[in-house]
């Protein structure tokens, strides 16, 4: 309630007496003050609307005596009723608080049955982690006793400490800066083996890659060595048939140009008999004008086994470089008249 309403609707009852009206003022200008001190602005009833009218209203009781006893009946009805309204509104607002609490403990109970579900899980999962943990550990400790065994086994032998060291006498294995000397002197040994087994030796690495290169190199100088061969036995055939060719054009061509190359075969002034043999069991297709000399000498006499003169004689005036114009040509056609 703010202070306008309360001049609004403040009206003094009719009294003549002027304590009286003074009294009421003062209350009046109670209220106002109060409301104002703590800041009771809002609308709608307040705890503190209650404290100051119940002050006010003490006061009343206090200053009218004639009806002190009724006013006091009055009061305290109204601040039952009232205590009784907060009992009520507190008694709600617990039971609104249980009623929530109720409300989510379905999805509480939810919420906890999945989270023991992981936990049990996770529970498994550590479980079988920590049993297979466990037999590691004990795999380790048998090999460990077996190892263990066996190095007892293999290295009972332990050097006798009352033994001199080598090298020294046992005068000398007492003294102090003898020990020292010595100890240099094999620290300076060690080193000089160590500078030695790196200039005389190699690691074993590099040897293995120095095997394998070589062999890379090996199987290449037997390549090389196939691909020599194969080309000189074709330059050694090319050789023959230009040889053969060559003597036959410079001849008078009164025998066919097969007929020469079965001569040079037979011939041994230029090779031996295995070597032209092994040179002529190849079929000489890379050496191409011999190929073609012999594909016309074929095509010839296909065309005469097939009774076709004019063209054979017309195939053997228009041979490459005149090889078909010989006597063995003409030979050739004389048979082939006479078996007419």
């Amino acid at each position: 309630m703010s202070v306008q309403e309360i001049n609004k609707h403040a009206v003094l009852p009719p009294i003549i007496n002027r304590s009286d009206k003074e009294f009421l003022r003062s209350m009046q200008r109670y209220i106002i003050t109060e409301i104002e001190r703590v800041g009771c602005t809002a609308e709608g009833p307040a705890d503190e609307y209650y404290i100051i009218y119940r002050n006010v209203f003490d006061k009343v009781i206090e200053y009218v005596t004639a009806y002190k006893s009724i006013l006091t009946s009055i009061k305290k009805e109204y601040d039952a009723f009232i205590e009784t309204i907060k009992k009520g509104q507190r008694t709600v607002f617990c039971l609104h608080g249980k009623l929530k609490v109720l409300a989510a403990e379905p999805t509480a109970f939810v919420y906890h049955q999945k989270r023991k579900t992981q936990l049990e899980e996770k529970m498994k999962i550590v479980e079988n982690n920590s049993l297979m943990i466990q037999l590691q550990i004990d795999q380790m400790k048998q090999l460990r006793a077996e190892y263990d065994k066996k190095e007892v086994k293999y290295c009972t032998f332990s050097k006798d400490p009352s033994q001199p060291i080598p090298g020294m006498t046992l005068q000398d294995s007492v003294n102090l800066d003898a020990l020292n000397k010595y100890m240099k002197h094999l620290n300076d040994k060690f080193e000089e083996m160590k500078q030695t087994m790196l200039i005389k030796y190699i690691p074993a690495q590099r040897m293995a890659d120095l095997d394998e290169e070589m062999i890379v190199l090996l199987k290449r100088r037997d390549v090389a060595e196939d691909l020599n061969k194969k080309l000189q036995f074709r330059h050694q055939r090319l050789q023959i048939i230009s040889h053969a060719l060559n003597s036959w054009l410079k001849s008078d061509r009164s025998g066919s140009f097969q007929d020469s190359v079965e001569q040079i075969m037979k011939t041994k002034d230029v090779h031996d008999d295995q070597a032209v043999d092994e040179l002529f069991e190849d079929n000489p297709s890379k050496a191409k004008e011999a190929e073609i000399m012999l594909y016309h000498i074929d095509r010839l006499n296909e065309l005469i086994s097939l009774g076709e003169y004019e063209k054979a004689a017309s195939f053997a005036a228009n041979s490459p470089r005149k090889i078909l114009q010989n006597i063995g040509t003409m030979n050739k056609f004389k048979g082939a008249g006479a078996d007419c």
